[in-house]
């Protein structure tokens, strides 16, 4: 599966979500789906925890 369908995927889901069971159900669940892809983005290895830590602290710009 490619970006696009996935990300296909992931709109229809949230539209049905909104649809349904309103706005705050919604905003849950693109929240889970967020910390889902975060997630992972960490067992895969493409997201240094550690780095994007001192991002935050401002020890490090992003640059």
């Amino acid at each position: 599966m490619n970006a696009s369908v996935i990300g296909a995927a992931a709109g229809a889901a949230l539209a049905l979500t909104w649809v349904v069971l309103g706005f705050w159900a919604f905003v849950l669940v693109a929240v889970a789906m967020l910390v889902g892809a975060i997630i992972g983005r960490i067992v895969d290895g493409r997201l240094d925890v550690r780095a994007l830590a001192e991002v935050f602290r401002g020890r490090r710009s992003s640059s």
